[in-house]
């Protein structure tokens, strides 16, 4: 990272530990703290809870005069007489906005809903929270408090949810003022909202949960499973078996026990991950004491354990591929047996009836060509067996509790153009479980919840929000297949996903739902701004290029939040212009077209008896049946070849965890298969511009990291790039070969606490 520069504290109110007004010249700071963070000047060093953290130059140096004026506003003109010298030939602007981005990745901050860093709109920006600064003094060092001026004002939050592809969307829930480092204040009649974790970018939260008497947070994160004193922010580590992980998990009502899902890394091949038949040291549930001591097994499959209120029994989701059940057992781990459930069910979390009576649970069925899954809340009757369906809705989230007043807290995506944010929401019960009256929203936020948990005396909730970006970046390809470095192609705070290029190579045409709806915009590699192709309204995606490349093909959605129906296929010009149906299908999930002189263009209509690939025709629509493969996952994704020859399957069979990857000549007829046995996943893949290698994402089975590989025709992979964190979604070749659109994801997950709810 280099030395840098330390900085003077030229601006604040610094007192000693005795409260005593002290010079501000005067105080020799060589590291400044605030939160979880602190800042080692000399060092040139931003550490996390004593573990460094990489910041590039720039970065650290805009933080580290944010931090000389905590609670004032440092202008861009300042910061730009600060770091760019005036001979310096920058584009100030974009320069300014990458450090900032780049700034709030490390803090896992965000700009809509900022903990540390704010933008002041045309003026520039101020850091919020409190800070202190380490004094030298000898050979020791006293913490002496910058507070921000008179006039700093504090910040509200904005509310929010946010749902991600189809399956998921996320409640986020912020409803106070920022006052501290931790706490918020609160108006009467508002919720009050505390953040609990302050995990940046590269580390985040994948597992939270509050203890039943509200005392206690349990979380995992990149690091390891740690248990945090809500109230004082003490935390200590977990003890877990050597290469578990924690998947999922709950408290126990005593408060000194947990449930967890534990996952580990050596898969025995041949058997799904969550089957009975894989051995415990892969997966299963369980029993963990925050006190101390080894970890008791309870299940060997399963996941998401929800013990009831009164400690007895233990309910549990087995989950394989796209068959889905609710099972259940004693708290210790014997008669465990079947509830409900079958091929094609997926289920979220389950969530027990404060008299311990009924388990309430969300549900979702594919929806097959849909932007997403037929969700449905339902309720089990552990007496009578009967289930009851609540309410059914495309926009429903998995993330579900029941509190002991009656109410179940649940969430749910907003409507177009917010389609990206999501909501809690409470629906009353009465004491036999029927709805009293209407759901009622909670919250009005930003980001996705991945899952929620309450205290037992309903007064805390705490909320695992997450927030995705998916990015669109370029990179070059050198020989060999190699690649350069990745550079950020969009700048925008949106999520932005490539899908194609234009024909001369210049230009990435991609996915964004920076219009509200999302749409299709074309964006030149070395230019900034991008230019609206096709607005969305409904949701516009998966853009491709004709095969005489002066048209987009595109896929529109039906609207989030409403019944499942048609996709359609639209062509439009490549510049713009009004769109033509070309055809539509209740099942269409992707598409693609070679390119001349072959004229072939291919889509796929997924259902639950399997995938069938059609022909189609740009101008004239559906064409003859080009093959189907048998219901093996619950989406096998495909790439088409430029010239219209090879089609490249990736899917699993039915008693194989390995995904295996097909090539399909149809010229012939003929078809190679081969296993990928580093990879637990293959998401996507793309043919090479040349036709001889595919451009393939593996999740690793060994870390779960993602890698660019590159497969030829036989099926031998090179690993091309390995990115540090970031996670990888698919690469899109220019038709020149030379460069690469990738599709990368950033993002933070923190946990956060809601009183008075």
């Amino acid at each position: 990272m280099g030395n840098r520069p330390v900085p003077v504290l030229h601006s604040g109110f610094v007192a000693d530990s005795n409260g005593n007004d002290m010079n501000p010249a005067k105080v020799e700071a060589r590291t400044l703290r605030f939160g979880v963070f602190e800042l080692d000047l000399r060092a040139g060093e931003l550490r996390r809870s004593g573990m460094k953290v990489k910041l590039q130059e720039q970065p650290f140096q805009v933080l580290a005069q944010l931090l000389e004026r905590p609670g004032d506003v440092v202008t861009r003109e300042e910061m730009r007489d600060r770091l760019w010298r005036s001979d310096t030939f920058v584009d100030f602007d974009h320069s300014l906005n990458a450090a900032i981005k780049r700034l709030r990745d490390a803090l896992g901050d965000s700009a809509e809903n900022p903990t540390f860093v704010e933008t002041v709109a045309r003026r520039g920006y101020r850091f919020l929270a409190p800070v202190t600064a380490a004094q030298s003094n000898g050979n020791s060092a006293a913490a002496v408090a910058i507070r921000p001026e008179p006039e700093a004002r504090s910040v509200s939050w904005r509310r929010g949810w946010w749902m991600v592809g189809g399956i998921t969307a996320i409640v986020l829930v912020l409803l106070g003022t920022w006052l501290g480092a931790r706490f918020g204040s609160q108006k009467a009649g508002e919720l009050r909202t505390t953040r609990l974790t302050a995990t940046p970018a590269d580390d985040w939260v994948r597992v939270s949960m509050i203890s039943r008497d509200g005392r206690y947070l349990a979380y995992a994160d990149q690091t390891g499973f740690y248990v945090e004193q809500i109230d004082t922010g003490e935390t200590r580590p977990i003890s877990l078996p050597p290469g578990f992980i924690v998947q999922s998990g709950s408290w126990m009502p005593d408060s000194v026990h947990l449930t967890v899902s534990l996952d580990h890394g050596s898969m025995k091949e041949g058997v799904p991950a969550g089957s009975p038949n894989q051995p415990a040291s892969r997966w299963g549930i369980w029993e963990i004491s925050v006190l101390g001591g080894d970890p008791r097994p309870l299940s060997d499959f399963g996941g998401s354990p929800e013990p009831s209120p009164d400690g007895k029994k233990i309910a549990f989701i087995r989950q394989v591929e796209n068959n889905g059940e609710i099972w259940l057992m004693s708290a210790d781990g014997s008669g465990s047996h079947k509830l409900l459930g079958g091929p094609g069910d997926w289920y979220g979390v389950l969530a027990w009836s404060p008299d311990n009576t009924s388990i309430a649970y969300t549900k979702g069925r594919l929806a097959m060509g849909g932007w997403g899954t037929k969700g449905s809340l339902e309720i089990l009757n552990l007496d009578s067996h009967q289930t009851e369906t609540l309410f059914s809705s495309t926009a429903l989230d998995p993330a579900l509790a029941w509190s002991s007043d009656g109410r179940l807290i649940f969430s749910q995506s907003e409507m177009p153009p917010n389609q990206i944010d999501c909501n809690l929401w409470s629906l009353q019960l009465d004491r036999s479980a029927k709805p009293v009256g209407e759901p009622h929203r909670l919250t009005q936020d930003t980001g996705w919840v991945s899952s929620i948990s309450l205290s037992t005396d309903k007064k805390r909730l705490a909320v695992l929000r997450e927030f995705h970006q998916p990015e669109v970046y370029v990179a070059r390809v050198e020989a060999g297949n190699k690649i350069a470095e990745p550079q950020r192609l969009t700048l925008d705070d949106r999520g932005d996903l490539p899908f194609a290029w234009t024909p001369d190579s210049k230009q990435v045409i991609f996915v964004s739902e920076r219009a509200g709806p999302f749409s299709i915009f074309r964006q030149d590699m070395h230019e900034t701004v991008a230019e609206l192709v096709v607005k969305g309204a409904p949701a516009a995606g998966i853009p491709r290029l004709t095969p005489d490349g002066r048209s987009l093909v595109y896929l529109a959605h039906p609207t989030v939040g409403q019944t499942p129906g048609d996709v359609s296929i639209m062509r439009v010009s490549l510049w713009g212009g009004s769109s033509t149906k070309v055809l539509e299908s209740p099942n269409l999930s992707n598409h693609q077209c070679a390119r001349m002189p072959s004229t072939k263009c291919i889509y796929s209509d997924l259902a639950e008896d399997g995938t069938t690939f059609w022909y189609y025709d740009p101008v004239k629509g559906k064409g003859d049946p080009v093959l189907k493969i048998p219901p093996v996952n619950q989406y096998a994704n495909w790439s088409l070849s430029g010239d219209g020859a090879m089609l490249a399957v990736v899917d699993r069979d039915r008693t194989d965890s390995i995904p295996q990857l097909r090539y399909f000549n149809l010229l012939t007829g003929g078809e190679q298969r081969f296993s990928m046995t580093p990879c637990a996943a293959i998401p996507t893949l793309d043919w090479a511009a040349d036709g001889k290698t595919i451009w393939s994402v593996c999740r690793s089975s060994a870390d779960g990291k993602d890698v660019l590989l590159n497969i030829d025709r036989q099926g031998r992979m090179r690993q091309v790039w390995r990115p540090e964190w970031l996670e990888m979604g698919w690469a899109i070749p220019s038709p020149d070969g030379k460069y690469l659109a990738l599709s990368k994801s950033s993002g933070t997950a923190n946990v956060w606490m809601i009183e008075h709810f």
